[in-house]
């Protein structure tokens, strides 16, 4: 049976990520259908707000049924427009907002971008996720061991595990001082760790996947080599799993885990608070 093709546009005044993230959440309980998602940031104009009318409408002409629309746009003309779209048209702060405006018993703002900040403290947020993502850039893959100390958590793992995704999202989403070190084959021999993340055991969490699919991930990149073979894929998942045990170190499968799922297991594991709002 072929699955039903629906368009779904995220339209925003910025970025557009709170729509996207809401709205996929939405969707992905929904069995059986195609989704063919497209993202209009900074709509914060009228002129802007009806080009992309044009577009949505003309797209819902196709037979595939109409569009659905998630917007989070902050200009009351602006979402206006965006209303008279031959749509499903939610706007999340509509829905939202006026519960809120109701229970404190003030009116909302209408400000564009306040997710990175209001205020200093709100400024303050913003500049430590920047920061946090300049940390995991530079400790990725091990390849620098400066100032590892002030790392939140070191994710270790045979290589291509998902450490490096992980790293990034607790950076950028949660401000998280995460770095990460791919095992060699020396500490799998070993079953040790180097000595610069020695005194830094109470940090680290361990990733481990099932063999086929890594093995899979490792032929995309070198196909038919040793570092791609289920042979070589087996025993460093094997040695990975009694080094964890050994040392005492936290770890999960990460084989059928989003980067989102893996991040929130990390933090909650290692009792990590998030830096962003």
């Amino acid at each position: 049976m072929s699955s039903k093709r629906r368009r779904v546009f995220f339209i925003s005044d910025r970025t557009g990520l709170t729509a996207e993230s809401l709205g996929n959440s939405l969707l992905t309980q929904f069995d059986g259908f195609d989704f063919l998602p497209m993202t209009f940031p900074f709509v914060n104009t009228d002129d802007k707000a009806r080009s992309v009318v044009d577009y949505v409408n003309k797209s819902s002409e196709d037979g595939e049924g109409r569009p659905i629309i998630f917007s989070t746009t902050v200009t009351d003309s602006v979402r206006a427009l965006l209303q008279q779209a031959d749509a499903l048209f939610m706007d999340l702060f509509d829905t939202f907002i006026p519960n809120i405006e109701l229970e404190l018993q003030a009116d909302w703002a209408h400000a564009e971008g306040r997710r990175h900040g209001q205020g200093a403290d709100g400024g303050k947020r913003y500049e430590s996720r920047i920061d946090a993502m300049n940390f995991a850039l530079e400790h990725d893959d091990g390849q620098s061991m400066r100032n590892i100390q002030r790392a939140d958590v070191v994710l270790i793992a045979p290589s291509r595990c998902g450490k490096t995704p992980t790293c990034l999202y607790l950076a950028l989403q949660h401000g998280i001082f995460a770095a990460n070190y791919p095992l060699t084959d020396d500490d799998l021999d070993k079953l040790t760790l180097p000595a610069e993340l020695k005194p830094l055991t109470k940090k680290i969490y361990g990733l481990t996947t099932n063999a086929q699919h890594l093995a899979r991930i490792r032929n995309e990149r070198r196909p038919g080599s040793k570092y791609a073979s289920i042979q070589q894929v087996s025993y460093e998942l094997r040695q990975a799993s009694k080094l964890y045990e050994r040392l005492r170190i936290p770890y999960t499968d990460s084989t059928s885990m989003s980067v989102e799922e893996i991040a929130t297991l990390v933090m909650q594991d290692k009792g990590i608070r998030r830096h962003s709002f």
